[in-house]
Formats: C-alpha cells, sequence, structure tokens
C-alpha cells in the first residue's frame, strides 16, 4: 500500500497560461488570489506555458513606470516563469478575440491542448472565448485545492 506522501509526490502538475493582469495583480497585492496563484507556480503545483511574446509582454506591462516594481523582481519572477515552464509556439486561432493583444495567450493554450490539458488564467475572461479551460484565478485555485496538489 503507498503512503499519503508517496501518493502526493505522484501528483501531476496543472499546466496553464497566465495572463499578464495575473502577474500585475500577483505584484500589486501580496494577499490576493492571483498571488496565491503565483506562488503555486513557484512550488510546482502550476506550471507556466509561454512563447517569447507572452514574456516580451510580460517584461513590457511589469516594467510600466505607473507600477514602480523593482525591475529586479520583475526579472526574477518572468525568469522563473521561463525556467519552470514549457515553452510553446502557439496556433491559429479562429475565434474572435476583443483584445489583439490576448491573441497569443489564448493561441498557445489551444496549442497546449493539443498535447495535455491546460488552461487559460485571466482576470479578464469576457477578453476570451466562453471555454471551459478559461479561468479565473480563484477557479484555478479552487482545482489545485479539490486536486489536493
Amino acid at each position: 500500500m503507498k503512503s499519503m506522501q508517496h501518493e502526493k509526490e505522484n501528483r501531476v502538475p496543472l499546466y496553464a497560461v497566465i495572463d499578464t493582469n495575473v502577474l500585475v495583480s500577483a505584484f500589486l497585492k501580496e494577499n490576493s488570489i492571483p498571488r496565491f496563484v503565483i506562488n503555486y507556480m513557484y512550488a510546482g503545483k502550476i506550471i507556466p506555458i509561454y512563447n517569447e511574446e507572452i514574456i516580451s509582454e510580460y517584461f513590457a506591462v511589469l516594467s510600466r513606470p505607473k507600477f514602480c516594481f523593482p525591475k529586479e523582481a520583475v526579472n526574477i519572477a518572468v525568469n522563473a516563469i521561463q525556467k519552470i515552464g514549457l515553452k510553446m509556439d502557439g496556433i491559429n486561432v479562429e475565434e474572435t478575440i476583443p483584445d489583439p493583444k490576448d491573441i497569443v495567450f489564448y493561441a498557445v493554450t489551444l496549442d497546449a491542448r493539443q498535447r495535455f490539458e491546460s488552461y487559460l488564467i485571466t482576470g479578464n475572461t469576457k477578453h476570451f472565448p466562453a471555454k471551459t479551460f478559461v479561468l479565473t484565478p480563484r477557479q484555478i485555485l479552487d482545482i489545485v485545492e479539490r486536486l489536493n496538489l
């Protein structure tokens, strides 16, 4: 019989594309649901999926003067995503996405979903097609907690 500890060690993490607004919210508020999502990412419970365009957007948005985020903190966060995450290209998107800058997040999620179960985590679900894999930070936390990852 396997021990509970052994079973937890063998659990598969969740894979997700993390929209920039989740990172911004995590930086802005320490005890927030988006920060808990990022903490789960650092703990290996959520594996981020990205491509170069997403990484560029992370750096550009998090480095905006209006946020005053420390450059070192931005570099640590974005470099961690690249180090622990999976890089994917993205695929052609057929659906209409209101903001062209959001297409890359959806395209990379669709690419990942062709290979394994994955999600798009965003604070703006209405900016994307209504799909079961487009989740708010609260919804992904509920999944992580339900699966006891």
